[in-house]
């Protein structure tokens, strides 16, 4: 059966795949995730909504897993202008603004073959991925 969320906005969270996560955590070894809820942090230090993680300074090496909404661009944003390392899993959307002004010339830009399954979905998303890395300012 397939997940109608997938193909909606029912939802603009996408629960980061664990396996996915550990493998990047092992290389850059985060201290903070700056997009979760406690029910899907993957560091033990995270900002939530009540947080506003956007208003804040983000410090050491920072995961980030934004909304895939309109409000996307912030978060990318805000992640080309940290002092701090900040690892994000994005949908590889180059034909978006937001690609071109905060990503494209940037950030080391890592495409991933094939497509993620997000948290518990069982079918894999209905769109790309990429990882950027954004090495402060």
């Amino acid at each position: 059966m397939i997940n109608k969320g997938l193909f909606s906005s029912a939802t603009c969270e996408w629960s980061t795949p664990q396996e996915f996560f550990d493998k990047l955590n092992a290389e850059f070894h985060f201290d903070l995730d700056v997009c979760a809820t406690k029910y899907n942090t993957k560091c033990l230090c995270f900002m939530d909504k009540e947080i506003d993680a956007l208003s804040k300074e983000w410090l050491g090496n920072c995961w980030m897993n934004p909304p895939y909404g309109k409000e996307i661009s912030a978060w990318v944003k805000k992640a080309s202008e940290s002092k701090a390392l900040v690892v994000g899993l994005l949908p590889a959307r180059t034909d978006t603004s937001w690609f071109w002004d905060y990503v494209q010339g940037k950030a080391e830009i890592r495409f991933i073959r094939g497509r993620l399954k997000f948290g518990s979905c069982k079918n894999s998303a209905p769109f790309p991925s990429m990882v950027c890395i954004w090495r402060g300012i």
